[in-house]
């Protein structure tokens, strides 16, 4: 198992195959998944195949974020290429209800963002939320992102955010 990133408060780390229940059980809260997009229960079991499969080919993929203290578990990032221009990498997280507002999705946001320029040759690393997702918008523009023209993706508008490398 690979871990991609550990403070005092969490680890971001690779999910283990028995670990697919804790998986699909974050996208059973509609709280949780009120800004994503509609997707079945079959497709998560699928994404967590797909997540498995990616750490065997050390392809960009989906990481289980858990708390250092309690080892309970607070949710799910990603990193990927991004479907709108190849040459970024998109990141997003989704976290369980009881981890909101305490700083961590800041954490895990940059933290994604530093995995992705170290791991990556890609110059920007990108992130896109619902156009009401205000906590999410927050939390990038924390984290450094910049704030570019909505994008529209299967006719939804979002709000798009940015990052460059930085120059060494």
């Amino acid at each position: 198992m690979s871990t991609l990133y550990q403070s005092p408060t969490i680890i971001i780390r690779e999910f283990l195959p028995q670990e697919q229940q804790t998986f699909l059980d974050l996208f059973k809260d509609n709280q949780v998944t009120q800004y994503l997009p509609i997707t079945s229960p079959e497709r998560y079991v699928e994404m967590f195949q797909e997540l498995i499969e990616n750490y065997k080919n050390k392809n960009l993929s989906r990481w289980a974020i858990f708390d250092t203290v309690n080892n309970n578990f607070i949710g799910i990032c990603v990193a990927r290429i991004f479907v709108h221009n190849t040459s970024q990498i998109e990141i997003g997280y989704v976290l369980s209800r009881p981890y909101w507002g305490k700083g961590i999705a800041t954490e895990v946001c940059m933290a994604m963002t530093e995995y992705s320029f170290t791991n990556t040759d890609t110059k920007e690393v990108v992130a896109i939320t619902d156009l009401n997702n205000t906590g999410s918008q927050n939390v990038l523009q924390k984290s450094g992102f910049e704030r570019l023209n909505n994008l529209i993706r299967n006719e939804e508008e979002l709000a798009y955010f940015r990052i460059e490398r930085p120059l060494v």
